[in-house]
């Protein structure tokens, strides 16, 4: 076997690794931050700043691989629907960079993965692990079915905060709902931002999200929502015990929210791309001013 044909070979891998992980959208973090501010949220609530390093690791890890799993199922499902919108046409199964039956090869491996760290968890963190993913795999068919699939992607994405509850503390107190329920109302919000950017896309190939639904009343709702986001977050902080940092942070993060209106009120869709993607900041504030009152207070 000469040089250039192990060149060519080894090329060949190459590309269908990036492709790979274009499916997972490793080059794409946003969603990562998205879910995984929310999880740090409820393991430092739950352990009152002090997290066990292990149940730390397997949050972390899950968090990537569940994500990965959730975007190549959901490039599975919506293949023959992505060459319909102008900003996925281009992923790999759309395009036809990867097959199905790879797609779902890949999808398989990266959800046995997540079981073997669900199976180090306690019994009630695994029953509810199993829950997380039926929410990843009904989202993606929610969109053809569902006026509001961003409420399922809401509480596929708060998944986790329960999961840490239960793992951490053996069951799901009050206040762990209430955090479930608050990161629900956030990806409601940031998602319907995401689907502005595409509605006219989404109309004409029949899927169906928040943006279509709410119509020319999405700015007063999406506002509407921002303030109950703001009153939920209050709230968790008053119920956690929670002080000054995180009082900081939470005004931080309604300048955030303001700015993130102002980004949206004209529906240019790049600028509510824009606005979807500075909601990892609300994230990251919100769990700077958690760790700040465990760590300092």
């Amino acid at each position: 076997m000469n040089q250039q044909l192990i060149a060519g070979i080894l090329e060949d891998i190459a590309r269908q690794l990036s492709d790979y992980a274009r499916l997972m959208r490793l080059d794409r973090p946003i969603g990562l931050w998205l879910l995984l501010w929310p999880t740090l949220w409820g393991l430092w609530i739950a352990t009152n700043g002090h997290p066990d390093s292990g149940i730390f690791a397997v949050f972390v890890a899950g968090v990537i691989v569940m994500r990965s799993a959730g975007c190549v199922f959901n490039d599975f499902a919506d293949r023959k629907l992505d060459p319909l919108v102008a900003r996925t046409k281009d992923r790999p199964l759309a395009a036809g960079a990867v097959s199905s039956a790879e797609a779902l090869i890949l999808c398989g491996a990266l959800l046995s993965v997540a079981l073997g760290l669900a199976l180090t968890l306690n019994r009630l963190a695994l029953l509810l692990a199993i829950g997380g993913v039926v929410l990843t795999l009904a989202y993606p068919f929610a969109k053809r079915f569902f006026a509001a699939p961003q409420f399922i992607l809401g509480a596929a994405f708060g998944w986790a905060i329960p999961m840490a509850f239960a793992a951490t503390t053996g069951g799901v107190p009050q206040l762990g709902w209430l955090l479930w329920i608050t990161v629900l109302i956030w990806a409601v919000i940031y998602d319907t931002m995401y689907a502005m950017a595409d509605r006219d896309d989404d109309i004409k190939a029949g899927i169906k999200s928040t943006a279509i639904l709410f119509g020319q009343a999405d700015l007063f709702i999406v506002g509407l929502l921002q303030l109950t986001l703001v009153f939920a977050l209050k709230l968790v902080g008053e119920q956690a015990g929670l002080g000054g940092w995180y009082s900081l942070a939470l005004l931080a993060s309604i300048a955030l929210m303001a700015y993130q209106f102002l980004l949206i009120r004209d529906r240019v869709p790049a600028n509510c791309l824009k606005a979807f993607l500075n909601n990892r900041h609300i994230g990251a504030l919100i769990f700077i001013g958690m760790a700040l009152d465990y760590t300092l207070v």
